[in-house]
């Protein structure tokens, strides 16, 4: 399979003995996965590499396409496996799916089709079919240079915790907040999918005039995905903390739209994966 983890240099802050240091940190890959049935771009998914076959057949479930495993022909790799150096097993590490339905099944109608992109050939994921996923905002964040101070981060996890009042009866929701720099929560919202609790946060920014995010932080009880990070952009909020690790293409999205991202908020901790300009230790 494909790479798990890449490692990168970070910046670590700890408010409580005033120090600062660099070093390397492992962050968890987040790649795309195009899905094709029948040859036709269907959509493209971000995940961590492996079980991508199970995975297809998972979304094609839920997604009402197809009814069991025996209304798939075939799901394949759009390249050739290669060899696992510890194994021997050959493992492939590609990132486009083809299904071949069953005679008989349904494909699915145009209007299901939900692709970020279409490429003329496998096998292509890189920058360039990665930039086409990053749709360009209205907003631009670089020109906020909002100062940021990390002993004030390091207090938001605690007080988004204290508004998750669905998360205290079921422990299986995210959440996630909107802050002012100075710590001040502004509005908060939880969701089984992290995805729509920060679409809810944004939601309610649009509606009651906080778009762009100018000055704000956008906090979430999850890891900091691709997705998520994308959201940030969108919506003008030039900083993404989260209590948990970002992925490598969060860093990347990160760097290239000038955002700055934190993760590992806990404690008196955090770590600086984009955007350090912004924080400060004072």
């Amino acid at each position: 399979m494909g790479r798990v983890t890449v490692r990168r240099r970070v910046t670590r802050i700890d408010v409580e003995a005033a120090t600062t240091s660099t070093g390397p940190d492992t962050i968890s890959v987040e790649e795309p996965l195009e899905l094709r049935v029948g040859g036709s771009a269907l959509t493209v998914t971000m995940r961590t590499p492996g079980h991508d076959i199970e995975l297809v057949h998972g979304f094609l479930l839920g997604e009402g396409l197809i009814r069991s495993a025996d209304d798939v022909r075939m799901a394949r790799y759009c390249e050739g496996a290669v060899v696992s150096g510890e194994t021997g097993v050959d493992e492939n590490t590609y990132n486009v799916v083809d299904v071949t339905l069953a005679e008989g099944v349904a494909l699915p109608p145009a209007s299901a089709a939900r692709s970020f992109f279409t490429t003329s050939s496998c096998g292509v994921c890189g920058k360039a079919s990665i930039e086409q996923l990053r749709t360009t905002s209205a907003h631009d964040i670089r020109s906020d240079r909002t100062e940021i101070a990390a002993k004030v981060v390091v207090e938001m996890p605690d007080t988004l915790r204290r508004h998750q009042r669905s998360f205290e009866r079921t422990g299986g929701l995210h959440a996630a907040g909107l802050f002012t720099a100075d710590g001040d929560l502004l509005v908060a919202r939880e969701d089984v999918g992290r995805h729509n609790a920060v679409d809810k946060v944004v939601g309610w920014a649009a509606l009651n005039g906080h778009l762009p995010g100018t000055g704000l932080v956008l906090m979430v009880s999850s890891r900091a995905s691709f997705e998520l990070t994308q959201k940030a952009v969108m919506a003008g909020i030039p900083c993404l903390a989260a209590v948990s690790a970002p992925s490598s293409l969060a860093v990347e999205a990160a760097e290239d739209a000038g955002l700055t991202l934190l993760g590992f908020v806990r404690g008196t901790r955090l770590n600086v994966y984009a955007g350090a300009e912004r924080v400060t230790t004072s």
